[in-house]
């Protein structure tokens, strides 16, 4: 097996590049069926994982519909909205949008989950990465050439996976099913929700570009499927702490790739904003130090891939 460093660098790749590969297909392809192909190719992974291992899907009513809750917010909802956002922005604002989640999740964690508490840091963690927001979108200048509905998808998306974060941690955090099973069972619910919705809002296309299938089969049998496995590996060998710095990294790979594969432009505001939200995300998710070991919880975050059920974040 890799050494854990090698898979946290090939980790931060596969949701760094992801962001791209949402590009690459939405070229070609309604958002929605990109979303679908994604999700599809993901579900595949997980299934040939699951009969290798000898894994069932999870069972019970009340289980599979928290599940379908979880689904929707986590995946197909999230997903969703990145690929309509990145019909009108680029890449590079989608991933460092995508950063955001940490902030919202603190907010909304406050609010929801009575053991958690503000401390100073958190609390300056919190407004330095909504400051690193507004550097991004150029404020100053009055979010001139700034698409607003691209950019308020994006920030959507990266808002439903705290509210899904916090479904998962009160309904299924004390489920006995493996990870795997139950991010398994999630991803085949968020397939059939996007399955029923696609054919009613979008059209067989015309063509079938080569690069744009490409891009949509990697974005679901890699970002989501393989990075799912890859980042319950390092979970395991690690713990959740280290795994998810992953997270931090992301935006860089995504913002670097954009710009270098797709020639996106790249003001000075959005390397120097990006860096603001992610030193605020990193302090919204410190924790005080505590004599006793840690348990991994909902809150570890991991990208583009969305929640699991398991309480871990992938990345889009």
């Amino acid at each position: 097996m890799l050494d854990w460093r090698l898979r946290f660098g090939l980790l931060s790749l596969i949701w760094g590049f992801s962001f791209l590969l949402i590009k690459v297909g939405t070229q070609a392809y309604a958002p929605l069926q990109v979303t679908l192909g994604r999700l599809f190719f993901g579900t595949a992974v997980l299934a040939v994982a699951m009969v290798v291992k000898r894994e069932r899907l999870p069972h019970g009513v009340r289980t599979w519909g928290h599940l379908a809750v979880a689904a929707f917010l986590l995946n197909a909802l999230p997903f969703s909205l990145f690929a309509f956002s990145e019909l009108t922005i680029p890449s590079t604002l989608a991933g460092i949008c995508n950063a955001t989640s940490p902030l919202w999740g603190m907010v909304l964690s406050l609010v929801a989950l009575s053991e958690d508490r503000p401390t100073r840091r958190r609390v300056a963690g919190l407004g330095l990465g909504f400051l690193g927001v507004l550097t991004v979108l150029g404020a100053w200048q009055g979010f001139s050439g700034l698409d607003a509905r691209g950019t308020a998808l994006a920030l959507l998306a990266s808002l439903s996976y705290p509210v899904g974060w916090i479904h998962v941690r009160r309904t299924l955090a004390g489920s006995h099913h493996s990870h795997l099973s139950m991010t398994g069972g999630q991803l085949l619910l968020a397939t059939v929700q996007l399955a029923v919705v696609t054919p009613v809002f979008t059209s067989i296309p015309a063509h079938f570009p080569v690069v744009p299938i490409l891009a949509v089969v990697t974005l679901g049998a890699l970002g989501t499927g393989l990075a799912l496995l890859v980042q319950y590996g390092l979970v395991h060998e690690v713990g959740p702490t280290t795994a998810q710095m992953v997270t931090y990294f992301v935006p860089v790979i995504a913002t670097a790739a954009g710009v270098a594969v797709l020639g996106e432009s790249l003001a000075w505001s959005t390397p120097v904003g990006a860096v603001i939200v992610i030193i605020g995300a990193a302090l919204t998710q410190s924790r005080p130090r505590r004599n006793t070991p840690s348990t991994p919880d909902g809150d570890a975050t991991a990208r583009d891939g969305g929640a699991t059920a398991s309480g871990r974040r992938p990345q889009s």
